[in-house]
Protein backbone atom coordinates (compact mmCIF):
# COMPACT_ATOMS: atom_id res chain seq x y z
CA UNK A 1 0.00 0.00 0.00
CA UNK A 2 1.12 3.41 -0.57
CA UNK A 3 0.66 6.37 1.54
CA UNK A 4 -0.27 8.67 -1.56
CA UNK A 5 -3.57 9.15 -2.93
CA UNK A 6 -3.98 8.93 -6.84
CA UNK A 7 -5.83 11.49 -8.71
CA UNK A 8 -8.11 9.83 -11.43
CA UNK A 9 -9.20 12.10 -14.23
CA UNK A 10 -12.66 10.97 -15.51
CA UNK A 11 -13.09 13.37 -18.00
CA UNK A 12 -12.04 11.43 -21.02
CA UNK A 13 -14.21 8.42 -20.26
CA UNK A 14 -16.99 10.35 -19.35
CA UNK A 15 -17.06 12.26 -23.02
CA UNK A 16 -16.98 9.21 -24.32
CA UNK A 17 -13.39 8.74 -25.79
CA UNK A 18 -11.79 5.58 -26.98
CA UNK A 19 -9.96 3.88 -24.72
CA UNK A 20 -10.48 6.14 -21.93
CA UNK A 21 -12.75 3.65 -20.60
CA UNK A 22 -9.81 0.59 -20.02
CA UNK A 23 -7.42 3.59 -18.91
CA UNK A 24 -9.67 4.69 -16.27
CA UNK A 25 -9.69 1.20 -15.13
CA UNK A 26 -5.71 0.90 -15.12
CA UNK A 27 -5.73 3.80 -12.44
CA UNK A 28 -8.56 2.56 -10.51
CA UNK A 29 -7.22 -1.19 -10.11
CA UNK A 30 -3.84 0.30 -8.84
CA UNK A 31 -5.58 2.75 -6.50
CA UNK A 32 -7.76 0.14 -4.87
CA UNK A 33 -5.56 -2.65 -4.27
CA UNK A 34 -2.61 -0.52 -3.22
CA UNK A 35 -4.00 2.51 -1.21
CA UNK A 36 -7.94 1.81 -1.23
CA UNK A 37 -8.67 5.54 -1.35
CA UNK A 38 -8.71 7.95 -4.61
CA UNK A 39 -9.78 10.82 -6.33
CA UNK A 40 -11.80 11.47 -9.12
CA UNK A 41 -11.88 14.95 -10.80
CA UNK A 42 -13.69 16.06 -13.87
CA UNK A 43 -16.68 14.19 -12.67
CA UNK A 44 -19.31 15.88 -13.81
CA UNK A 45 -21.20 17.08 -11.13
CA UNK A 46 -21.34 20.57 -11.13
CA UNK A 47 -19.10 22.57 -8.47
CA UNK A 48 -22.21 25.42 -7.43
CA UNK A 49 -24.43 22.17 -6.61
CA UNK A 50 -21.75 20.39 -3.47
CA UNK A 51 -21.47 24.49 -2.73
CA UNK A 52 -25.19 24.81 -2.31
CA UNK A 53 -25.15 21.73 -0.46
CA UNK A 54 -22.76 22.69 2.19
CA UNK A 55 -24.47 25.30 2.67
CA UNK A 56 -28.21 23.69 3.26
CA UNK A 57 -26.18 21.22 5.81
CA UNK A 58 -24.64 24.05 7.89
CA UNK A 59 -28.36 25.60 8.14
CA UNK A 60 -30.17 22.65 9.19
CA UNK A 61 -27.42 21.89 11.74
CA UNK A 62 -27.31 25.28 13.13
CA UNK A 63 -31.16 24.59 14.17
CA UNK A 64 -32.04 24.18 17.50
CA UNK A 65 -31.32 20.61 19.16
CA UNK A 66 -34.98 20.53 19.90
CA UNK A 67 -35.87 20.77 16.09
CA UNK A 68 -33.19 18.29 15.13
CA UNK A 69 -34.52 16.00 17.35
CA UNK A 70 -38.02 15.46 16.05
CA UNK A 71 -36.64 13.88 13.21
CA UNK A 72 -34.07 11.67 15.41
CA UNK A 73 -32.40 8.70 13.40
CA UNK A 74 -35.47 5.77 12.87
CA UNK A 75 -34.96 2.38 12.24
CA UNK A 76 -34.22 2.65 8.36
CA UNK A 77 -31.42 5.31 9.37
CA UNK A 78 -32.49 8.27 8.01
CA UNK A 79 -33.13 11.12 9.65
CA UNK A 80 -30.85 12.96 12.42
CA UNK A 81 -28.15 11.36 14.78
CA UNK A 82 -27.40 13.77 17.66
CA UNK A 83 -24.00 14.49 19.02
CA UNK A 84 -21.97 11.67 20.64
CA UNK A 85 -24.96 9.48 19.70
CA UNK A 86 -22.60 6.18 18.57
CA UNK A 87 -20.23 4.57 19.29
CA UNK A 88 -18.49 2.59 16.70
CA UNK A 89 -17.91 -0.60 18.90
CA UNK A 90 -18.26 -2.78 15.48
CA UNK A 91 -15.31 -1.64 14.28
CA UNK A 92 -12.90 -4.30 13.00
CA UNK A 93 -9.89 -2.17 12.96
CA UNK A 94 -9.71 -0.20 16.96
CA UNK A 95 -11.26 -0.87 19.76
CA UNK A 96 -13.60 1.63 20.20
CA UNK A 97 -15.24 2.97 23.72
CA UNK A 98 -16.11 6.76 23.54
CA UNK A 99 -18.59 8.18 21.33
CA UNK A 100 -18.01 10.19 17.90
CA UNK A 101 -17.57 13.55 18.49
CA UNK A 102 -20.02 14.43 15.30
CA UNK A 103 -23.78 14.80 14.56
CA UNK A 104 -25.09 14.04 11.31
CA UNK A 105 -28.54 14.03 9.19
CA UNK A 106 -28.71 11.29 6.98
CA UNK A 107 -31.23 10.51 4.14
CA UNK A 108 -31.72 7.44 1.34
CA UNK A 109 -33.37 7.43 -2.18
CA UNK A 110 -36.01 10.09 -1.36
CA UNK A 111 -39.35 7.49 -2.19
CA UNK A 112 -42.40 8.75 -1.69
CA UNK A 113 -45.16 7.91 1.09
CA UNK A 114 -47.25 6.06 -1.65
CA UNK A 115 -44.15 3.82 -2.79
CA UNK A 116 -45.06 -0.16 -1.98
CA UNK A 117 -42.30 -0.66 0.03
CA UNK A 118 -42.67 2.24 2.10
CA UNK A 119 -46.43 1.06 2.41
CA UNK A 120 -45.13 -2.10 3.14
CA UNK A 121 -42.39 -0.70 6.08
CA UNK A 122 -40.22 -2.56 4.73
CA UNK A 123 -36.41 -1.95 6.62
CA UNK A 124 -34.28 0.31 4.59
CA UNK A 125 -36.88 1.10 2.06
CA UNK A 126 -38.79 4.26 3.93
CA UNK A 127 -39.69 7.69 3.08
CA UNK A 128 -36.82 10.19 4.38
CA UNK A 129 -37.56 12.43 7.20
CA UNK A 130 -37.47 16.17 6.35
CA UNK A 131 -37.00 19.26 9.14
CA UNK A 132 -40.63 21.00 8.88
CA UNK A 133 -39.20 24.79 9.10
CA UNK A 134 -36.53 24.42 6.90
CA UNK A 135 -37.32 26.33 3.58
CA UNK A 136 -35.16 25.09 0.40
CA UNK A 137 -33.60 22.32 1.91
CA UNK A 138 -35.16 19.10 0.81
CA UNK A 139 -34.38 19.65 -3.29
CA UNK A 140 -30.43 20.66 -3.40
CA UNK A 141 -30.03 17.18 -1.31
CA UNK A 142 -31.83 15.46 -3.66
CA UNK A 143 -30.48 16.93 -6.65
CA UNK A 144 -27.28 16.10 -5.05
CA UNK A 145 -28.45 12.43 -4.72
CA UNK A 146 -29.67 12.64 -8.03
CA UNK A 147 -26.17 13.53 -9.92
CA UNK A 148 -23.98 11.39 -7.14
CA UNK A 149 -26.61 8.63 -8.82
CA UNK A 150 -25.84 8.91 -12.17
CA UNK A 151 -21.77 9.37 -11.47
CA UNK A 152 -21.63 5.66 -9.63
CA UNK A 153 -23.53 4.18 -12.66
CA UNK A 154 -21.02 5.33 -14.75
CA UNK A 155 -18.37 4.60 -12.08
CA UNK A 156 -19.51 0.80 -11.30
CA UNK A 157 -18.15 0.41 -15.10
CA UNK A 158 -15.04 1.75 -14.39
CA UNK A 159 -14.90 -1.17 -11.80
CA UNK A 160 -16.02 -3.69 -13.80
CA UNK A 161 -13.46 -3.12 -16.53
CA UNK A 162 -10.49 -3.00 -13.25
CA UNK A 163 -11.51 -6.31 -12.69
CA UNK A 164 -11.28 -7.91 -16.03
CA UNK A 165 -15.06 -8.37 -16.71
CA UNK A 166 -17.65 -6.91 -18.79
CA UNK A 167 -18.61 -3.21 -18.55
CA UNK A 168 -21.90 -3.76 -17.96
CA UNK A 169 -21.16 -6.33 -15.42
CA UNK A 170 -22.33 -4.37 -12.67
CA UNK A 171 -25.05 -2.20 -14.64
CA UNK A 172 -27.96 -4.21 -13.53
CA UNK A 173 -27.44 -4.46 -9.80
CA UNK A 174 -26.75 -0.84 -9.69
CA UNK A 175 -30.06 0.03 -11.36
CA UNK A 176 -31.89 0.89 -8.62
CA UNK A 177 -28.73 0.64 -5.84
CA UNK A 178 -29.27 1.32 -2.52
CA UNK A 179 -27.35 4.99 -1.02
CA UNK A 180 -27.06 7.08 2.10
CA UNK A 181 -25.50 10.87 1.88
CA UNK A 182 -24.76 11.51 5.67
CA UNK A 183 -24.30 15.03 5.74
CA UNK A 184 -22.04 15.05 9.28
CA UNK A 185 -20.70 18.41 11.31
CA UNK A 186 -18.02 17.61 13.22
CA UNK A 187 -16.53 20.65 15.88
CA UNK A 188 -13.49 21.24 16.31
CA UNK A 189 -11.68 19.09 19.09
CA UNK A 190 -9.20 19.61 21.59
CA UNK A 191 -5.63 18.05 20.60
CA UNK A 192 -5.49 16.31 23.86
CA UNK A 193 -7.80 14.11 23.63
CA UNK A 194 -5.90 11.67 20.92
CA UNK A 195 -8.16 8.99 21.83
CA UNK A 196 -11.36 10.76 21.02
CA UNK A 197 -12.89 11.18 17.48
CA UNK A 198 -14.69 13.41 15.39
CA UNK A 199 -15.10 9.67 13.80
CA UNK A 200 -13.14 7.42 15.10
CA UNK A 201 -11.11 4.42 12.58
CA UNK A 202 -13.43 2.33 10.73
CA UNK A 203 -13.73 0.55 7.31
CA UNK A 204 -17.00 1.33 5.48
CA UNK A 205 -19.28 -1.05 4.38
CA UNK A 206 -20.35 -0.20 1.45
CA UNK A 207 -19.41 -0.98 -2.34
CA UNK A 208 -17.59 2.23 -2.73
CA UNK A 209 -18.64 6.14 -0.31
CA UNK A 210 -17.82 9.32 -2.35
CA UNK A 211 -16.80 12.00 -0.19
CA UNK A 212 -17.55 15.20 -1.38
CA UNK A 213 -14.67 18.02 -2.39
CA UNK A 214 -13.94 19.84 0.76
CA UNK A 215 -11.57 22.62 1.75
CA UNK A 216 -11.57 21.56 5.28
CA UNK A 217 -9.08 18.92 6.81
CA UNK A 218 -9.68 16.11 8.92
CA UNK A 219 -9.70 12.98 6.85
CA UNK A 220 -6.86 10.35 7.53
CA UNK A 221 -6.39 6.75 6.35
CA UNK A 222 -4.38 3.95 7.85
CA UNK A 223 -1.12 2.31 5.66
CA UNK A 224 -0.71 -1.41 6.45
CA UNK A 225 2.06 -0.27 7.83
CA UNK A 226 -0.57 1.30 10.58
CA UNK A 227 1.09 4.70 9.61
CA UNK A 228 -1.99 7.06 9.54
CA UNK A 229 -1.79 9.49 6.71
CA UNK A 230 -3.40 12.75 6.21
CA UNK A 231 -5.61 12.80 3.19
CA UNK A 232 -5.24 15.53 0.88
CA UNK A 233 -7.94 18.16 -0.92
CA UNK A 234 -8.07 18.93 -4.21
CA UNK A 235 -10.43 21.95 -5.69
CA UNK A 236 -13.52 20.17 -7.15
CA UNK A 237 -12.60 16.61 -6.19
CA UNK A 238 -14.39 13.98 -5.07
CA UNK A 239 -12.50 10.84 -2.47
CA UNK A 240 -13.45 7.25 -3.16
CA UNK A 241 -12.64 4.51 -1.28
CA UNK A 242 -13.85 0.93 -0.74
CA UNK A 243 -15.50 -0.69 1.57
CA UNK A 244 -16.44 -4.15 2.78
CA UNK A 245 -19.24 -5.24 0.43
CA UNK A 246 -16.60 -4.12 -2.11
CA UNK A 247 -14.02 -6.16 -0.57
CA UNK A 248 -16.28 -9.51 -0.39
CA UNK A 249 -17.26 -9.15 -3.64
CA UNK A 250 -13.58 -9.28 -4.98
CA UNK A 251 -12.77 -11.97 -2.28
CA UNK A 252 -10.49 -9.31 -1.00
CA UNK A 253 -8.73 -8.46 -4.22
CA UNK A 254 -9.74 -4.21 -3.45
CA UNK A 255 -9.34 -3.19 -0.82
CA UNK A 256 -11.45 -1.49 2.35
CA UNK A 257 -9.19 0.72 3.62
CA UNK A 258 -9.71 1.91 7.58
CA UNK A 259 -9.99 5.64 8.21
CA UNK A 260 -10.60 7.93 10.44
CA UNK A 261 -11.80 11.78 10.51
CA UNK A 262 -10.63 14.64 14.01
CA UNK A 263 -11.52 18.32 12.90
CA UNK A 264 -8.24 19.73 14.92
CA UNK A 265 -8.59 23.50 12.53
CA UNK A 266 -10.17 25.34 15.35
CA UNK A 267 -13.55 26.00 13.17
CA UNK A 268 -16.73 24.08 12.22
CA UNK A 269 -15.76 21.01 9.61
CA UNK A 270 -18.78 19.39 7.78
CA UNK A 271 -19.10 16.53 5.50
CA UNK A 272 -20.90 14.86 2.76
CA UNK A 273 -20.36 11.02 2.49
CA UNK A 274 -22.57 8.88 0.17
CA UNK A 275 -22.21 5.25 0.57
CA UNK A 276 -23.51 3.48 -1.89
CA UNK A 277 -24.74 -0.54 -2.40
CA UNK A 278 -26.30 -2.81 -4.58
CA UNK A 279 -29.86 -3.42 -4.92
CA UNK A 280 -31.01 -4.62 -1.84
CA UNK A 281 -31.91 -7.58 -2.86
CA UNK A 282 -28.73 -8.60 -5.06
CA UNK A 283 -26.95 -11.56 -4.54
CA UNK A 284 -23.44 -11.03 -3.38
CA UNK A 285 -20.86 -13.73 -4.69
CA UNK A 286 -16.84 -12.99 -5.72
CA UNK A 287 -16.93 -12.19 -9.05
CA UNK A 288 -15.60 -14.77 -11.80
CA UNK A 289 -12.07 -13.53 -12.03
CA UNK A 290 -11.17 -12.90 -8.70
CA UNK A 291 -11.89 -16.94 -7.53
CA UNK A 292 -8.95 -19.09 -8.36
CA UNK A 293 -8.60 -23.09 -8.41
Amino acid sequence: MTDTVPISYLGPYLAGRPGALDRAAGELRQALTETGFYSIVNHGVPPALVREVYRQVARFHALPLAEKLRIKLDRHNVGYLPMRGDTLRTSVVASVTKPNMNEAFFIARDLPAAHPEVLAGRRFRSANQWPADLPGFRAPLVAYCDALERLVQKLVRVYARALDLPASYFDTPFSDFQYKLRATHYPSQPAALEDEFGIAPHTDTSFLTLLAPNDVAGLAFRTRAGDWIDVPTHPDAFIVNGGQLLLRWTNDRFLATPHRAVNRTGGERYALAFFCDANIDWPVAAVPTCVGP
